[in-house]
């Protein structure tokens, strides 16, 4: 603890493993960077699966306000974007490098794939992603 009263404590080690703070970055468009972000509180990272937290969120797309634009995405890939107090990509809509930190294992453990508190995953389509890789022009600044 500081002097000042405020913890010294890194933000991903002050909850457990059982208790995290997941940003979900669900991608509709990646040449118009249309992205919108979902928190999930209470994860519990040594149980969920890659799947269960996919099933999570497109339940949440379905059913929470705000989401109409996001309800026909096909969805399908989850990939680390970043972890608390890591380097971020110099790409505002998604990490183009680093695809062994996509999500291939339905069944894994999201423990086991290195997330922690305060992590941010996106979410979006596989094949519009890999076509944005091979020409990653945006649109939205023409």
């Amino acid at each position: 603890m500081s002097s000042d009263g405020i913890s010294d404590t890194p933000t991903n080690l002050t909850l457990p493993k059982t208790d995290a703070t997941l940003t979900i970055r669900v991608i509709k468009s990646f040449e118009y960077r249309t992205e919108k972000s979902l928190v999930l509180h209470h994860v519990n990272l040594e149980e969920t699966t890659v799947g269960q937290l996919k099933d999570t969120v497109r339940q949440a797309i379905q059913t929470q306000p705000g989401w109409k634009p996001y309800r026909n995405a096909v969805l399908d890939t989850l990939k680390m974007y970043t972890k608390a107090h890591g380097a971020k990509t110099t790409n505002l809509i998604i990490n183009l490098d680093h695809d062994e930190w996509i999500f291939e294992n339905e069944s894994q453990l999201l423990v086991d794939l290195g997330l922690e508190n305060e992590s941010e995953v996106s979410f979006f389509n596989r094949q519009a992603y890999e076509d944005f890789k091979q020409h990653p022009d945006t649109k939205w600044e023409s």
